[in-house]
Formats: structure tokens, C-alpha cells, sequence
């Protein structure tokens, strides 16, 4: 029956981090016979327990009338103006509620569905319309463009540009490789970023909102880490605070990271009202809606002084833990830059050892050896090859094993 599948379908591979965590769980056992049982710093996603507060008011909306019936696509009300005030708060941004904010099932949905409905499938792939990636950037945005009949071009984010690539040459790139730009449908932006923790400043993405309006092509900015920073001085800021930006933006926020509530699955996408009528119109032959409950009590979270003190404490551990993963991995001989750490994120982006030629042959022999679970650079795209990514969000005390380990295995620069 697979046979029935598109041939783009039939051609993707399986999601990174699934095959990390079905090689992690087929060597488990062995792992731990010989003290080495797994460590994951492999996925993105907090470990921690979310606000009590949250869970309290997930609780007490649950016995609501007429809570557990279905949601609307874009949204309950009171979620969307929470996301407004949150907006207003957060970044000076000024949002109608009706017009310019969606609900998501988490960003990845809305990122995914908003990529398949841009893009008119071509089986040609000189003819297949074109969204410009960030490279190394997450995982899922080429899969997402491959899946919807499209083809992913790279924007290069390398030390040499300051992961600020310029977007001209980029598109001259393109066009050198014998494709059209006029096929291009829209760019994505991810700062803060992941894998590399990179953010950009707000000169720069100016320049690639007035790129988008040259080109008439959609901004889609990723903003899954935008409260993940350590200095105050130093907060990310959103793409819609900049000139112009509501005539080609749209910004797509996770409230998985800041909240630590992966599995609960809500986001929101907010911006151009021409886009989030279309996307919503779309949508809604998909699903009826979030979960109310969850809306609830997530509307409560984000404007309230336990969710700001959670998310201050949290950033504050990550600072603690990137300081601990720094030192351990100076001593094994990494040679890292204090000055450019990233300052937000929970990821390290580090060049493999100079013995190995391969970051998945790295990153294999440190699972099968130590235990310690990373994801090989070559993951995030083509000029990903010779890194690894970090992420640190367990415990202090595992991260330091980790450092121990790949000390007694013999692991160094």
C-alpha cells in the first residue's frame, strides 16, 4: 500500500530527531549494563515543570460548561486578545484580534500548513516554486517545502556573515544555480536561531523585510525562542515592531519552549491580515480548534507575573547550564569564544573533533560509546557539515556527567 503515497511523501526520510530516539532506545539497555545508560541533549524541548500556577488553572477551567466542545480554527477570543496583550506588552506590537492573530497547533503546524498552502506542487524541478531556507536551520523547514511539491533553497548562515546573510546575493546564488526567482514564494527567518543560537539585529531584518517588498515575496519569521535570553539588554524582538513589516510579514510564536508544555501543542501566527484570512480559510477544513481548556489557561499564563517569573527563572538556568557545558568543554579542548556565545537559545552549535571527518560518525560513536545523545550538523542542512548541536536542557547534574563521560571515553577536540 505505500505505493499510494505522492512520490514527494515517498521520498522523504524520517524526522532527525525520531531516528536519534529509536537508535537511543534500541541501545539503551546495552548502554546501561556498562554505566552509560542515555543522556539526551538531543531534542529542543524543556524538561522542566511547567508554572504551577498553569497547571492550577488548567485544573479549574476544566470543569467549565461547555469547555470539552469543539474550539474555533483561529481561536478562542480570549485567547486571541491574550496573544494581542501579550504582543503589546512583550514587543509594542498592536494587533486586531479579528484580523491579524491565528491560533496554532504549535508554530510546526502553522509553519507546515502555510508552506503547503503557498506552494502550487511541480513534479519539474526547474518549474517547482521556491521558499528560501535558513541553512543550517531547522530540520523540518526543507521536509515541510519537499512535502508540498516545492523546493528549499539555503540561505547560508555562516561565522564568515555573521549569520546575517545578505538576501541579494543570496537570490544571485539562485539564479547561478539555474533557477528562477520569480518562482520564489516567500523567505524564512529563524532568530533567535536554532540550531546555532545565532540572533540578528534589527538593521538586518529591516533589510530582509525591504528585500521581501522589492521581490513580493512573504516574510515568514520563526520566533519559537524569542523569550529564551539571558540578558535583559539583550531581549529578541519581533519582526513586526519594524517598518513595514505587516505588508509581507507574518511572525509565528510556540508557547512549547517558554512554558516547557511541548506536548500540549499551542501557537499562535500573527501579521499581514490578507495572509491570516487566507491561511485561516484553509485551515479551518482542517481542524475545529484547540482544546479550550488549554487556550484558557494559556491566555492566563501569558500575561500574568507567574508566567513572567517562570520565564525569567528558566532563562536563568539555562545561562547557569551553558556556563557548565562551556567550562567542561574548554577542558576537553574545545576552543570557544566567551564573546560570542549565544545569549539565547538553550543549544551550543560546536565543530566536531579534528580526528573525525563526519558529524554523524561523531555524533554515533558518542552515543554507542558514552551514552551521550547529540544531533550531527549535516541534520540542519548543507553547511551543517562538521558541527554538532547541544541541547542543554537537563539537569545540571547530567550535564556535568556528560562532561565526565566524554572525559573517561577519551572524547577531546
Amino acid at each position: 500500500m505505500e505505493n499510494l503515497f505522492n512520490d514527494e511523501v515517498m521520498a522523504l526520510d524520517t524526522y532527525i530527531m525520531v531516528k536519534l530516539k529509536e537508535k537511543t532506545a534500541q541501545l539503551a539497555d546495552s548502554l546501561a549494563k556498562k554505566n552509560r545508560a542515555p543522556i539526551a541533549l538531543s531534542m529542543g524541548a524543556p524538561t522542566a515543570n511547567p508554572p504551577a500556577m498553569l497547571i492550577e488553572k488548567l485544573k479549574e477551567f476544566l470543569t467549565e460548561d461547555n469547555i470539552h466542545t469543539y474550539s474555533v480554527t483561529r481561536g478562542e477570543l480570549y485567547f486571541r486578545q491574550a496573544v494581542a496583550e501579550r504582543m503589546k506588552n512583550r514587543f509594542g506590537v498592536e494587533l486586531d484580534v479579528n484580523k491579524e492573530v491565528f491560533s496554532l497547533l504549535g508554530s510546526k503546524d502553522g509553519l507546515a500548513n502555510l508552506i503547503r498552502f503557498l506552494i502550487n506542487p511541480k513534479s519539474d524541478e526547474l518549474e517547482k516554486e521556491i521558499i528560501l531556507i535558513p541553512d543550517p536551520g531547522y530540520a523540518s523547514y526543507g521536509q515541510m517545502v519537499q512535502c508540498s511539491g516545492g523546493k528549499a533553497f539555503p540561505i547560508p548562515l555562516t561565522a564568515e556573515n555573521n549569520y546575517m546573510p545578505d538576501m541579494e546575493q543570496v537570490l544571485g546564488n539562485l539564479e547561478a544555480a539555474g533557477l528562477d526567482s520569480k518562482k520564489v514564494k516567500a523567505v524564512i527567518i529563524n532568530y533567535p536561531n536554532n540550531p546555532l543560537g545565532a540572533s540578528a539585529t534589527k538593521e538586518y531584518v529591516q533589510s530582509v523585510i525591504d528585500f521581501c517588498k522589492r521581490h513580493n515575496y512573504l516574510l515568514i519569521a520563526d520566533a519559537a525562542y524569542c523569550d529564551l535570553y539571558f540578558n535583559e539588554d539583550e531581549k529578541p524582538f519581533s519582526v513586526l515592531e519594524l517598518k513595514g513589516a505587516k505588508d509581507v510579514a507574518v511572525e509565528l510564536f510556540s508557547l512549547s519552549k517558554p512554558y516547557a508544555i511541548t506536548g500540549w501543542r499551542l501557537g499562535w501566527m500573527c501579521g499581514n491580515a490578507e495572509v491570516i484570512s487566507r491561511f485561516g480559510k484553509a485551515k479551518s477544513t482542517i481542524d475545529n480548534g484547540i482544546f479550550k481548556a488549554l487556550q484558557k489557561a494559556c491566555a492566563y499564563i501569558m500575561n500574568s507575573p507567574e508566567g513572567e517569573d517562570y520565564i525569567a527563572q528558566g532563562n536563568a538556568a539555562y545561562r547557569r547550564k551553558q556556563a557548565i557545558m562551556v567550562k567542561g568543554l574548554k577542558e576537553l579542548g574545545w576552543e570557544i569564544d566567551d564573546a560570542k556565545l549565544p545569549h539565547t537559545t538553550f543549544y551550543l552549535w560546536l565543530p566536531i573533533p579534528k580526528k573525525y571527518d563526519s558529524s554523524f560518525k561523531f555524533c554515533e560513536d558518542l552515543l554507542e560509546k558514552s551514552g551521550i545523545v547529540v544531533v550531527p550538523g549535516d541534520a540542519f542542512g548543507e553547511y551543517g557539515k562538521g558541527f554538532f548541536r547541544i541541547s542543554y536542557v537537563c539537569s545540571d547534574e547530567k550535564l556535568q556527567e556528560v562532561i565526565d563521560r566524554m572525559k573517561a571515553d577519551g572524547f577531546k577536540y
